[in-house]
């Protein structure tokens, strides 16, 4: 792949992402190269040449954006005849298997009578001590089906295998690497109430009972997630999953949903999560544009990293109450602020 200033590279990883350009970045355009969606040569730095036609296109031009220059090979729209992604077959038995869903009616429902009783609970005191709450899972079984097909699809296309939690995989970093002690400045504990809620989200889940929310795919946005029903701020949507591994084996990895998993005083230390194997929905809630008031205004989900049992984990939590048909938006940069947003949508 050629660009206009090859020495420049751009690390798609939201735990040292490159400073915001401006209009004079490259010092001069790019004369004999031009975007094929707005006509201009200009920022260099972000303009992809198409491997089989020449074209060119600015990373923020194209639908979906693209965060950064990718490694390898990259072909345009044009070239590659992107589609609508084929849809996972809505059949029981295989959601089933591809969810690993472990379900019988005895359990199903004793599991909801403990539901019922930890969400009661949970609001009882949540508006006195803002405690986490438990997803509340859409009733009719066929629409959770659809639901579940939605993720199998994002998913497929994608080329991830479905997992709800951290992984651990050899010449990657052990699980004994995961201590929430070396965090530094201290990570804040989640209490025992909202690891019962945290757990209880798990169960549901390995159940069937997944959170009520859609998986959809945009034109701009790539695929997207969105409340498939009402959810109630300090709702836990889902944890942020993937295989886990040292930030320093990721300097140069050109995946665009990395996620902080922990900052230690000792770089070397450091871990990040990698959902581009492994994941759940988490992967596909996409980020604001935090450079501008209306991006900030769209957030309504909020990434946190807890102490669960000495371990590092990542929640994202609705922040506030979120409509049915509303799409789900947190900051990706947290507390860092490196993170390229602008142009985000």
């Amino acid at each position: 792949m050629a660009v206009a200033k090859p020495t420049t590279m751009v690390l798609r990883r939201r735990t040292r992402a490159p400073k915001r350009y401006s209009e004079d970045e490259d010092g001069l355009g790019c004369y004999d190269v031009y975007c094929e969606r707005c006509g201009s040569g200009d920022f260099g730095s972000k303009l992809l040449l198409c491997d089989k036609c020449d074209k060119g296109y600015h990373l923020f031009c194209l639908r979906p954006i693209l965060v950064s220059v990718p490694k390898g090979s990259w072909f345009c729209p044009s070239c590659t005849n992107i589609k609508q992604p084929q849809l996972f077959p809505l059949v029981q038995t295989k959601i089933v298997d591809f969810f690993r869903i472990r379900r019988s009616s005895e359990s199903m429902e004793n599991l909801s009578n403990i539901k019922k009783r930890k969400r009661a609970c949970s609001l009882a005191v949540s508006k006195r001590k803002r405690k986490l709450l438990a997803y509340n899972p859409t009733e009719d079984p066929q629409r959770r089906l659809e639901q579940m097909a939605s993720l199998a699809t994002a998913l497929k296309a994608s080329g991830t295998e479905y997992s709800d939690g951290l992984t651990y995989r050899p010449g990657m970093a052990l699980r004994s690497a995961n201590c929430a002690a070396l965090e530094k400045g201290g990570m804040q504990i989640l209490p025992k109430e909202d690891i019962e809620t945290l757990n209880l989200c798990k169960k549901m889940m390995e159940k069937g009972e997944c959170p009520p929310l859609m998986v959809v795919f945009d034109s701009v946005e790539g695929f997207t997630v969105q409340a498939d029903r009402y959810i109630k701020d300090l709702t836990i949507i889902t944890e942020y999953v993937g295989d886990v591994d040292y930030l320093k084996n990721r300097e140069n990895d050109d995946g665009d949903s990395m996620m902080t998993l922990l900052h230690a005083s000792n770089p070397s230390k450091s871990l990040v999560i990698c959902p581009d194997k492994r994941s759940n929905i988490a992967r596909f809630v996409n980020g604001i544009n935090n450079f501008s008031p209306d991006g900030r205004k769209k957030q309504n989900v909020k990434c946190v990293r807890y102490d669960v049992n000495g371990e590092c984990r990542v929640l994202l939590i609705a922040n506030r109450d979120i409509r049915k048909g509303e799409r789900l938006y947190y900051d990706y940069n947290g507390y860092e602020h490196e993170y390229p947003t602008e142009h985000f949508v």
